[in-house]
């Protein structure tokens, strides 16, 4: 009987502090902020080259991220840079997308917190219909510093994969 309780005593004492370990390891979180330029030779991205954000600014905090994305310009116009805040909380978050259409984005981190998903919906009119295209963007940091991007999409015209990789 007293090997019993010796034993459940180390296995109460041990508890907190393993309890204490995981709760702390999944607090660091990859962290994203910063000026980023497109390595095109790093990248691969097929026909949609002229649709991939060029440069990402990012601002990252305990609880939302920011990002500004440059994409070349339409026809060889300006280039164009839009924003969106989207929170860690799972709750959708609303933008205008290309051509005046509307965005709905979320973000969610993986259980490591080093992989962040960003999923997005566009619902655009194109000949007196509704399309709608889906994108699911998997953040993560390469080993050598770079923010590699890989964006699975699908819309009416199919599916495709592109993979873009920033430097700083």
């Amino acid at each position: 009987m007293k090997h019993f309780f010796s034993n459940k005593a180390v296995y109460l004492l041990l508890l907190p502090a393993v309890m204490l370990c995981s709760f702390s390891l999944n607090t660091d979180k990859a962290n994203f902020s910063g000026d980023w330029k497109l390595n095109e030779s790093k990248s691969e991205l097929g026909d949609f080259a002229n649709f991939t954000a060029t440069a990402l600014k990012t601002e990252q905090k305990d609880n939302a991220i920011t990002i500004a994305r440059t994409t070349p310009g339409f026809n060889g116009g300006d280039p164009r840079t839009t924003t969106v805040t989207l929170t860690f909380d799972g709750k959708v978050t609303e933008s205008e997308g290309f051509g005046g259409s509307k965005r709905k984005s979320t973000a969610k981190w993986s259980d490591d917190g080093q992989t962040l998903t960003i999923s997005n919906t566009v619902s655009f009119e194109r000949d007196g219909q509704t399309n709608e295209f889906k994108s699911t963007e998997t953040w993560t940091l390469t080993k050598d510093g770079e923010l590699s991007v890989v964006t699975q999409s699908s819309s009416p015209r199919g599916d495709m994969t592109t993979k873009a990789r920033y430097t700083k």
